[in-house]
């Protein structure tokens, strides 16, 4: 087969003895962690002939993850089977995920399987490196310092990127380039992505071309894929995916991009094949069988969509990815099987497993019962969850995603609510009142309701009632009236929490205020805070990478001490930036 990226043969040369000696392993921190203590032993033995000192062990995931919560690790070994609990891959997702590695940390997978579906799966987590067991000596001296000097070339890069200062993180890259040509196409593959993060197309398409140009790389060709779908050339990134997947079939990441070409084209039968495909190669993923799971069900296929939820739920049990979507789409299966009973003992599964972690549960929850009832044809059961829901909205002025905003009104409108699920609609139409596809979802909504012209005037008001409410900040801002438009964008977020063009407005003006009036470490705090709310609803913006360098830039040095500074206070009173 052809190899997924990061995957390493044993029979790899060795370096220059030169090379060998330059890095100095004694004074690293490292962690050795297989449920095998034969196999402990020998790893840390050959870690002690490199000179290592400090070395801790354990012997399963669990164990692992409370080290390294501790402590920060320079170099971490670990098995990919590790028993019962967390294995090799779930440790590294929960890892990056929590950032309990450092940029520099060196993590290296270990093992003796050899199928695509392990290789696969841990490949996908992004470990450093693949090492496939008997391991020698000089097999792991030769990986360590292949990886160690290149993460500390890319050192001061993942700082960047860990502070979101995207454009800062490509011009390192640049810099980097410049000084170590050998790295010279891992680091445009790092530009090119920044690039895209950072909402700079152009520029990504002009670094994937150049690496293209030295050699037919299936990332880079994936990368103009991805670049041609934001442009709105399905069809060619369709193409071009394909092209990919037919030049290496574990391309995992380009059945993604053609599943969403698919989809974006109407063609969802195609997609959903995609998307099986997928899954049988990389079948440990928890999100792959989420949404392999979630397709499946807009289509109505329910047995595809049960085995989906069911293997999600499973491999997801000791996963930091383990997610309530799994059991509400499950119990989604059950009420369209006519078996509300399994539906009614996953949802309460669901509220027990995921209380702490994701306090709209509850409601999530009741919304699935609803549903569940209403398609098993108990109306009466149906209406009760309905009026459960009308109370909960109105004990919690908080509203939910856009997700469960549409599927709540689809439920109240269903079992004979009105006014309710009319709020939930125009809610979400401010909060996204320039995204015309979401519009043109919620119309048919309001049409499915018997409301089709009603609906088009709700939808033009709650439009209108955004932009006034953003056009008025805008403009104490342009007018120079910082403390107003400060307090004005603060009354606006709290009123729509999910409107990225107010999140964006409220962030630039708050930059504003500190140009002119000197830094603030509570409004730098805010501002960081509102663009990070940005970033999680709309990922990838142009103004995102833009005030996140303009923020950044105004923060003094660390010798200096500003003082906090309200923007009512006159200019010449703050502490200069």
């Amino acid at each position: 087969m052809n190899a997924p990226a990061n995957f390493i043969s044993p029979a790899a040369p060795l370096p220059a003895p030169s090379a060998v000696e330059q890095v100095d392993w004694a004074a690293k921190n490292y962690l050795v962690v297989d449920d095998f203590i034969g196999v402990r032993q020998l790893l840390r033995e050959s870690l002690r002939s490199l000179g290592a000192r400090n070395i801790d062990q354990a012997s399963s995931g669990g164990e692992a993850m409370a080290l390294l919560n501790k402590t920060r690790y320079d170099v971490v070994l670990c098995d990919y089977n590790l028993g019962e609990g967390k294995n090799g891959q779930q440790v590294l997702e929960e890892a990056r995920i929590r950032n309990l590695l450092l940029p520099s940390s060196v993590f290296l997978m270990v093992s003796a399987e050899k199928t695509v579906e392990s290789v696969m799966g841990a490949a996908e987590h992004q470990p450093d490196a693949y090492l496939v067991k008997p391991i020698t000596e000089g097999v792991l001296l030769t990986r360590l310092n292949r990886v160690w000097r290149k993460k500390q070339v890319f050192n001061p890069i993942d700082h960047a990127f860990a502070e979101k200062d995207y454009l800062r993180a490509a011009r390192l890259c640049d810099e980097q380039i410049a000084a170590n040509r050998v790295h010279e196409i891992d680091l445009l593959r790092m530009k090119a992505r920044l690039m895209e993060k950072c909402g700079e197309p152009a520029k990504a398409r002009e670094t994937y071309e150049r690496v293209l140009a030295q050699r037919e790389y299936q990332w880079a060709r994936a990368g103009l894929a991805r670049i041609r779908m934001a442009d709105g050339d399905h069809e060619q990134a369709r193409q071009m995916f394909a092209t990919v997947i037919a030049e290496n079939r574990y391309y995992i990441d380009a059945y993604d991009g053609l599943a969403q070409a698919y989809q974006s084209m109407g063609k969802h039968e195609e997609a959903l094949g995609i998307l099986e495909r997928a899954a049988k190669l990389s079948p440990n993923s928890v999100p792959r069988q989420r949404n392999l799971g979630q397709a499946c069900l807009k289509l109505g296929n329910v047995g595809m969509a049960e085995k989906a939820f069911r293997k999600c739920i499973a491999i997801g049990e000791y996963s930091i990815r383990k997610t309530p979507d799994a059991y509400l789409g499950l119990a989604r299966v059950c009420g369209l099987k006519n078996d509300p009973k399994e539906a009614l003992l996953l949802l309460n599964a669901a509220q027990r497993e995921f209380f702490a972690e994701h306090p709209d549960i509850e409601l999530r929850a009741k919304i699935t019962e609803g549903l569940v009832y209403h398609e098993s044809g108990d109306y009466r059961r149906a209406r009760k969850a309905g009026d459960e829901l009308e109370a909960l909205l109105q004990s919690n002025p908080e509203r939910p995603d856009v997700t469960t905003c549409l599927e709540m009104a689809t439920l109240l409108f269903a079992v004979g609510v009105k006014e309710a699920p009319v709020d939930l609609l125009c809610y979400v139409i401010r909060n996204n009142h320039d995204n015309v596809l979401l519009q043109d979802e919620v119309q048919k909504i309001f049409e499915k309701a018997r409301m089709g012209d009603e609906g088009e005037a709700l939808i033009r008001k709650a439009r209108k009632e955004a932009v006034d409410l953003m056009n008025q900040g805008v403009l104490l801002w342009k007018t120079n009236k910082l403390p107003e438009a400060v307090e004005w964008m603060r009354n606006a977020r709290a009123a729509l929490p999910h409107n990225v063009r107010i999140l964006f407005n409220s962030a630039q003006i708050l930059v504003s205020c500190m140009q002119q009036r000197g830094f603030s470490v509570l409004l730098s705090d805010e501002a960081h805070a509102v663009l990070a709310q940005a970033d999680r609803l709309a990922p990838g913006q142009q103004r995102f990478a833009q005030l996140i360098e303009q923020l950044l830039a105004l923060a003094p040095k660390v010798e200096e001490a500003p003082k906090d500074v309200s923007p009512h206070e006159p200019p010449g009173e703050a502490a200069a930036a």
